[in-house]
């Protein structure tokens, strides 16, 4: 059994591409590391993109271990500011209706969500307790699949605030989009 800590990445700078952390994101980076470290993480995974990477490094500093990056983990997409972030936000709501929709560059919410499902069927079973750190939108994809639409409250789809955790046991459900732990 594998209980994973799905851990939305802390508050990004608000510029297309890469962005990295804000300050309020690195504080709640490490608030956060600090709770995951007391409940037992012993292994951190990360998505390549920097938010959820300095994310991750908050978590493997506390818990002395190694960031593992999995491209598995990235965004469904990504805004580069090649379109218009009016353009962009158009094709998100498109493939948050429609799971099929693919968008101009990325992947459908579909492939999303299975793309992570893929990953958690990877992960060693001997590593217990983990903490993965990605992005809202693949997570919202990944419950979608899991548990199915009804099982998400309807502002979920719109966004999972920075650093909140979503708690699986395996592929099944335990806690979404927690924020308790920042306050």
């Amino acid at each position: 059994m594998t209980i994973f800590y799905v851990v939305q990445h802390g508050e990004k700078e608000r510029l297309p591409g890469d962005p990295g952390l804000t300050d309020l994101g690195r504080w709640q980076a490490d608030r956060t590391a600090v709770w995951l470290g007391r409940a037992g993480v012993i292994a951190v995974f990360s998505s390549p993109m920097r938010r959820a990477r300095e994310t991750a490094d908050a978590i493997a500093s506390v818990i002395s271990a190694p960031v593992r990056e999995d491209p598995r983990l990235r965004k469904r997409m990504n805004w580069d500011g090649s379109q218009s972030f009016e353009d962009f936000l158009i094709e998100w709501a498109a493939s948050a209706r429609d799971r099929h929709f693919v968008p101009q560059a990325g992947d459908t919410s579909w492939q999303a969500g299975e793309r992570f499902r893929s990953f958690l069927r990877d992960v060693p079973v001997e590593l217990g307790v983990v903490a993965v750190c990605t992005h809202g939108g693949v997570t919202v994809d990944l419950l979608r699949s899991l548990a199915g639409d009804q099982a998400l409250a309807p502002q979920l789809l719109e966004g999972i605030p920075p650093c909140a955790i979503t708690t699986l046991q395996d592929q099944v459900v335990l806690d979404i989009a927690s924020v308790s732990h920042l306050q």
